[in-house]
């Protein structure tokens, strides 16, 4: 993954094969993209390289990030809760989104025609992180799975190892067994990730 900002708008984010190459999602993008690094350069922004994408900070916090996909590119924000969305552009990126948190463009020009409103909502973001405040934490509980239950009732062990992972490693899993139709699938899938359960990874991680 690249670790120089240059690096992205030149040749992408080093995560795929596609990596510096014409086929690199950035290179269809491109000029969206600078745009985008303009606007939030333009806001007083300070400019870093987190998880190999272009990474626009204020007052030590993370104010947006941006990326490409092949359909389309997008700036997102952190802290996403807080924004008042006045405009109504702000999507969520998936379903499992708590909040929407990004615009989302299909069309290099649409970033200069909604230049105001992206500054605008850089100003809002940049104001909340100034003033220190932060979401309120928003306590849920985690629906299991009911052959996942069924798992962590009958292995005391593996209840506890799952307990103790993060939530967010907890969810991970409910969301790969939630994926599946049939209840043998599930049993299956909570066999297989019995191990990753007891080395503390989520679903996802090798």
């Amino acid at each position: 993954m690249i670790t120089d900002i240059e690096t992205y708008f030149e040749k992408g984010c080093g995560r795929c094969k596609r990596f510096a190459t014409s086929d690199c999602s950035t290179r269809q993008w491109s000029q969206g993209l600078n745009e985008l690094r303009r606007i939030c350069l333009e806001s007083g922004l300070v400019e870093a390289v987190k998880w190999a994408h272009p990474c626009y900070m204020h007052s030590g916090r993370n104010i947006v990030i941006l990326g490409a996909l092949r359909s389309d590119f997008r700036i997102s924000f952190f802290n996403a809760a807080l924004m008042k969305d006045l405009e109504q552009v702000l999507e969520k990126q998936g379903p499992n989104t708590r909040h929407p948190d990004m615009i989302r463009f299909t069309n290099n020009a649409q970033v200069q025609l909604m230049r105001p409103t992206i500054h605008s909502y850089l100003d809002e973001a940049k104001g909340y992180a100034e003033a220190g405040i932060k979401p309120p934490k928003e306590k849920r509980t985690l629906e299991l799975p009911a052959e996942l239950v069924e798992a962590l009732e009958a292995d005391p062990a593996l209840a506890e190892a799952f307990r103790i992972l993060t939530p967010g490693r907890q969810k991970s899993y409910v969301i790969n067994l939630n994926s599946a139709k049939k209840a043998e699938t599930r049993r299956s899938r909570i066999a297989k990730f019995r191990d990753k359960i007891f080395a503390g990874k989520g679903a996802t991680e090798r």
